[in-house]
């Protein structure tokens, strides 16, 4: 761990404790630990004893701060901050790899909820084995309240609770997997650079309306359209598709207004 060094006054900025914890979201005693601890000791002490912080300090501080994001415990952090064969580029790189899992994870659990809210998963009838099998260690319970908050007065809903209620474990899988193989059709219409306009796209689109309709619940063309907005609108909902391939959402979207003008026009 770091060690306090005698120097001469710096001459470039220095800050408070005050300072430092407002700049970086923290409490003073946190800084006063991490002092005591050897992680982090201030750079500078005036006559009086009070701790003053260089930007090199502000530097590690930030460092600390990402890796306790992330979990690590501070042990570990000092170890990975005080690795003497480690430089600068050696903490980017294992930042972004880090930042890179995180994504992915985030990704996972987005895809999670937009299952959840996209096919009203509510009352499903599984064990609590037979639930992480399908989704994962996502639980689609979660949020139920939500659900219900936002589209518990509706036909919709009503309809889905009383479909979903009945599906096994096998028919979650089959319906994951159409759902699935149409969101794949889609992405691949986009990576073929297919405007989202076209007939090939509205015909996955309305596969797409077909297959709600055939698993939740009666979603005519206008109603498609709502959830089309919903998905480049809602953050989770643009994260599953983004998740797919980027553009996805928006892709998604404008194929099912595709859809619905050429179903509903006069």
């Amino acid at each position: 761990m770091s060690q306090p060094v005698d120097r001469e006054p710096s001459v470039g900025r220095v800050y408070t404790v005050g300072r430092v914890a407002g700049f970086a979201g923290i409490t003073v005693r946190t800084l006063h630990h991490y002092d005591e601890i050897g992680l982090l000791v201030p750079g500078e002490r005036t006559h009086a004893g009070h701790r003053r912080y260089t930007d090199a300090d502000l530097d590690r501080l930030q460092q600390i701060l990402f890796y306790r994001q992330l979990g690590f415990p501070l042990d570990e952090v000092a170890a990975l901050l005080d690795d003497p064969d480690a430089d600068p580029r050696a903490h980017l790189r294992r930042q972004h790899d880090l930042l890179t899992a995180r994504i992915e994870k985030l990704r996972e659990m987005a895809a999670a909820v937009e299952h959840a809210m996209e096919a009203r998963r509510m009352g499903i009838n599984l064990t609590p084995e037979e639930k992480f099998e399908v989704f994962g260690d996502f639980d689609p319970d979660e949020h139920a309240e939500e659900v219900e908050r936002r589209w518990g007065d509706t036909e919709a809903y009503r309809q889905s609770q009383r479909r979903t209620a009945s599906y096994t474990k096998e028919d979650w899988k089959r319906i994951n997997g159409e759902l699935d193989a149409i969101h794949d059709r889609m992405a691949a219409l986009l990576a073929e650079g297919v405007p989202a306009d076209s007939r090939a796209a509205a015909d996955v689109a309305e596969e797409h309306r077909r297959f709600i309709t055939g698993a939740y619940y009666d979603c005519g063309h206008e109603l498609h359209a709502c959830l089309g907005e919903m998905y480049v609108t809602d953050e989770r909902f643009t994260a599953t598709y983004e998740a797919i391939r980027p553009g996805l959402a928006r892709y998604m979207r404008d194929a099912i207004a595709a859809n619905t003008a050429r179903h509903t026009a006069s």
